[in-house]
């Protein structure tokens, strides 16, 4: 495996590193090295995965080998077990050899949304070199292996559970103890939640307590975020010393709304009413148990459950009697209100913590009298109700004060859809909190070293960052490891009819909108090939669209819409329930290997499960359309109420500032929009999976055009994104497109295809870059299986038989696509990532080339071109590949694509292969730095870089330009860069110059224009 040197600490990489991974590597050592927050976005298909995990890992390493090396001392005393059999010197015993063995040595805790993305990540971690102590730690819905526990959900599995392991009657968690004691008890390999189960059943002991073993001395711990953010999950996380633990948290698009929800509660007041019911039931076994018993235990007071009784139907009334003058806004008071509201109930902070702990006892009571009153010893769990009280006190009386309460807002609201028993309009008593960050704070309570947040959609990282209230000094937004001809991204204003694509409130119901959206899909579906992906801005729309589509007629072809669309592409809707998404992505699947049609069309919703967690990859997604943008219902009370909220703290006076406060003022509508534009960076991230994918990004919407719109998708799309005034263009280049990428793959050899389609955003690349040269077959066998957590998995498989691929071994071996833009001399030796500016500035360069007319095959910042530098006047025309054989005595390789922050790269004017003029281009560079400042020296940087991609009209440009040298002191730069205008373009450069002249330049310009 190669090894890079980055910051100090050897990488060892599976495979050869594209540059941005490189970056991405140097990021994540950089923030744990300085013990700072990173915010890192990553496109998906770049490795994103394999590269925090190489990185991470190594930085661990180079403090001290990982537990799991053989040659460490007292392996086999290392575990011990802690169950209720062991004596309390024997926890403690174990508590400090763990603590021992950790001293010193930084923890990682990495965690995602879901199990099956940690799934996805564990794989990752197999394919490289590392083999830490690890533990995944899941609920009991995951890995119980008792026969009648493992068929109970909730709250009723935790209990029952419990209740058998107290009275020590499930031979699972019995058998954990002895299990522990081996060493290496589940082996040196990664494991996931699924070998864990396994290694149960054939061993015996409970993966569910095996994996609580376990965590406590592992090197990095895999979990989903609720066993960081929530309280209660924390706090069983024993052993962790969290000044030295770093908290990784993938896929953190959703972060801050799951932050938030987990400090929030929603109280239904029929929910309420079956707590009522649970505390007359606890009160009637407290009867029955005293008759019985003859007990004075206080934990069977008959009057402490009547007490809680009492108040919760207090709570009830007092919930029904607040005055609700509109049903569309609701009853809303400041966040600080539900403790005068809950103080008319004699419920403070004192009296809640005596209610928890009733709470506490009632719950042991409903489930030993639901399974041993009677002396019937079954494993039928029970869900208490009563526990949800217990967790909105929490929320209510956190840590026993009230400041957090500013954050919040208290609503009650009233449901003409549901009714409680007697009759009347359900309501519901919310306390919702608009600060994501305090969940965050907890961690800068507890010391943590860093927090590392990552996704491939973060973008706009600034309101990111403001959402969580939280600092992040190290920041990336890295580009994508594709090249431009792999892209194709267009934004359409217009359909055929040039009747306007707009999906706002005010047209989205008109049937000219509907029947040109339609028109303008039957076109694609004519066009781009195999899967195609239709993404709504909601349930609504795309339901009112294809109803439209299926009843309206084209008088002139005969056909509705929808078969017209149908006959080039079998259509799949999502479906809104759960239960029936995995029967939708079989038919999708089937539907794709029809040779009837040129394959299957999925519509779906942004923020559906379609655009969240499923892996198009190749023939499964060769384009995505996006119909409109998904917009928050306005009207909803808590999408308004957070509106309101973030208005008032972005427009406070800056004294009333707190440090947690949104002092540089993200405004609701700013965060309403950015909410918007994260669902379509997410839905669009559905395509180019991988290295060696292509497909086409289509914005069917106006609102699209505008700039402001651009500049919140993912930086990766940015360049790639051109609009069309003419739907015949678009025709036209798609067309050309798809043709141009099916003739160029009918010239390589086909590999075998292996697509795996899980609820997650998984970096194919880390497994996929063995196979760099892989094609996309035409003959799929495909087959749509469940993994061990119910959830579908998507398979498409090729298989290539081992003659196919022997007829390719007489060209010998073949260089991987993914080369490192490093020296042959240095591919042998570890590479090393400087990070003395000046010397990054030194090597790192990139060449713009502003006199060619023609555009070049590929963009300067490509990721995969070596880029060499003549140093000496020997114009050489023959092919890299042959320059790099012969060796490179006189060239200097130039990894353009490092040039990620402005500040680190060197920008080289150049309109000759002499040194003269090289020299020219650098002395002019070194002028543009001295005059201007270092923000309008990256907005000239970014001129230049859309002047020779041709992202915007070159008059914009240039009259840019020309207003950023026009101030005092700077018209000599004005003039001198007209040497690096295209000739064309001089015309109306000169406008500019006579435009922007110093009245006491008039004579000089003159002269100066004359020659």
């Amino acid at each position: 495996m190669p090894v890079y040197k980055i910051r100090g600490v050897d990488v060892d990489f599976p495979f050869e590193a594209y540059d941005c991974q490189i970056i991405y590597m140097e990021k994540v050592i950089q923030s744990l090295q300085e013990g700072k927050n990173a915010l890192l976005e990553s496109p998906t298909g770049t490795g994103k995965t394999l590269c925090l995990l190489c990185a991470t890992l190594a930085w661990r390493k180079s403090f001290g080998e990982f537990s799991t090396n053989p040659n460490l001392p007292d392996e086999e005393g290392w575990f011990t077990a802690q169950h209720t059999n062991n004596t309390q010197s024997t926890q403690n015993s174990s508590q400090s050899e763990s603590q021992s063995q950790r001293s010193g040595l930084p923890v990682i805790i990495y965690t995602s949304r879901t199990h099956s993305q940690l799934k996805q990540v564990i794989r990752e971690l197999k394919a490289s070199k590392y083999r830490p102590r690890m533990a995944v730690l899941g609920s009991r819905e995951q890995m119980c292996i008792h026969e009648e526990v493992k068929l109970l959900r909730g709250r009723a599995q935790n209990n029952a559970c419990q209740f058998l392991c107290k009275k020590r009657k499930c031979t699972h968690q019995i058998k954990v103890a002895d299990f522990m004691k081996r060493p290496n008890p589940v082996g040196t390999e990664p494991f996931d939640i699924e070998d864990l189960v396994n290694i149960g059943r054939t061993k015996g002991p409970c993966p569910y307590y095996v994996s609580r073993e376990l965590h406590k001395g592992a090197d990095i711990l895999f979990a989903p975020y609720n066993y960081l953010i929530d309280p209660g999950n924390r706090r069983t996380l024993t052993n962790i010393p969290w000044s030295k633990t770093v908290l990784i948290f993938d896929e953190a698009h959703n972060l801050e709304g799951i932050c938030a929800d987990a400090a929030s509660f929603d109280l239904p007041s029929n929910y309420l009413t079956s707590c009522i019911s649970e505390a007359k039931q606890c009160i009637d076994l407290c009867v029955k148990k005293r008759a019985i018993e003859k007990s004075a235990d206080k934990q069977f007071d008959p009057e402490n459950y009547a007490i809680l009784r009492g108040l919760l139907m207090k709570l009830e009334k007092k919930i029904g009697e607040v005055v609700i003058n509109s049903k569309e806004l609701g009853f809303t008071k400041p966040g600080n209100y539900i403790y005068e509201f809950m103080s008319d109930m004699n419920i403070t902070y004192e009296t809640a913590n005596m209610l928890m702990d009733t709470i506490d006892n009632a719950a042991q009571l409903l489930e030993d009298g639901n399974n041993g009153v009677s002396g019937n010893q079954k494993t039928k769990g029970t869900v208490c109700r009563l526990e949800t009280i217990r967790d909105v006190l929490n929320i209510i009386f956190k840590d026993g004060g009230k400041s957090h309460s500013s954050f919040y807002r208290f609503h009650v609201q009233e449901s003409s859809n549901f009714t409680d028993f007697k009759g009347k309009n359900s309501r519901t008593l919310s306390w919702w909190c608009f600060n994501p960050g305090l969940a965050m704070r907890e961690f800068e309570r507890l010391g943590v070293r860093s927090i590392i947040l990552t996704s491939g959609t973060l973008s706009p990282l600034d309101s990111f960052a403001l959402e969580l209230n939280m600092e992040f000094p190290i920041r990336l937004e890295n580009p994508h490891v594709i090249d431009s001809d792999q892209i194709w991204v267009g934004v359409l204003p217009t359909g055929p009819s040039s009747y306007p694509l707009n999906s706002s409130f005010r047209t989205r119901d008109s049937i000219q909108y509907k029947q040109e959206l339609g028109n303008t899909l039957v076109n694609f579906a004519r066009i781009v090939p195999d899967g195609l992906l239709v993404f709504f801005p909601s349930y609504y729309v795309m339901d009112q669209c294809i109803e439209c589509w299926k009843n309206t007629s084209n008088s002139q072809v005969g056909s509705s819409i929808w078969e017209r669309i149908s006959k080039h592409k079998q259509p799949v809707i999502e479906p809104k329930q759960s239960a029936l998404f995995s029967h939708a992505i079989e038919d999708f699947e089937t539907k794709l290997r029809n040779k009837s049609t040129t394959g299957a069309i999925f519509f779906a919703v942004c923020r559906g499960k379609v655009s969240e967690g499923l892996d198009f990859a190749d023939q499964a997604g060769r384009a995505v359309v996006i119909t409109g943008m998904p917009f928050s219902t306005k009207t909803d009370p808590k999408v308004r109420l957070k509106r309101e909220y973030l208005d008032q703290q972005a427009f406070k006076p800056k004294k009333e500032l707190t440090s947690n406060s949104n002092s540089k003022g993200l405004t609701g509508e700013e965060w309403y929009v950015q909410q918007a534009a994260r669902a379509v960076n997410q839905a669009v991230g559905r395509v180019i999976r991988h290295r060696h994918d292509y497909g086409a990004i289509i914005f069917c919407d106006e609102r699209f055009a505008q700039q402001g719109r651009q500049e919140q998708m993912s930086y990766w799309l940015r360049p790639h994104v051109k609009c069309y005034s003419k739907f015949g263009d678009v025709v036209f280049t798609l067309t050309r497109f798809f043709r141009e990428k099916k003739d160029s793959s009918a010239f390589k050899p086909k590999q075998s295809v292996n697509i795996s389609t899980e609820f997650c955003c998984s970096d194919n690349i880390g497994l996929s870059q063995i196979n760099d040269s892989s094609v996309s077959s035409k003959s799929l066998t495909t087959s749509a299986s469940q993994n061990s957590s119910g959830k579908p998995i998507l398979l498409i498989q090729a298989s290539t038989s081992k003659t196919k691929t022997e007829k390719f071994n007489h060209l010998g071996p073949i260089l991987p696509a993914n080369r490192a833009t490093l020296s042959a001399k240095l591919q042998n030796d570890p590479q090393e990532i400087k990070n003395d500016k000046r010397a990054l500035d030194s090597q790192v360069q990139e060449i713009i080339d502003l006199t060619s007319e023609e555009p070049k095959p590929k963009p300067t910042f490509s990721l995969k071109k070596l880029k060499f530098l003549d140093e000496s006047n020997n114009n050489d025309d023959s092919s890299e590949s042959s320059k790099l054989e012969r060796g490179n005595n006189n060239k200097r390789v130039l990894p353009a694509s490092l040039c990620v922050k402005v500040e680190k790269s060197e920008v080289k004017l150049v309109n000759s292969s002499s040194n003269k003029e090289e020299s020219k281009g650098s002395a002019f560079l070194t002028q543009v730095k001295e005059k201007l400042t270092l923000e309008e020296y990256k907005e000239f940087v970014g001129f230049m870089k859309a002047l020779k991609m041709k992202t915007m009209a070159i008059t914009l440009i240039l009259e840019s330009i020309a207003k950023l040298f026009s101030l005092p002191g700077r018209f000599s730069l004005l003039q001198m860069f007209k040497d690096y205008v295209p000739p064309k373009y001089h015309a109306k450069y000169e406008d500019l110059l006579k435009n922007h002249q110093p009245q006491d330049n008039m004579y000089v310009t003159y002269l100066f224009s004359s020659i």
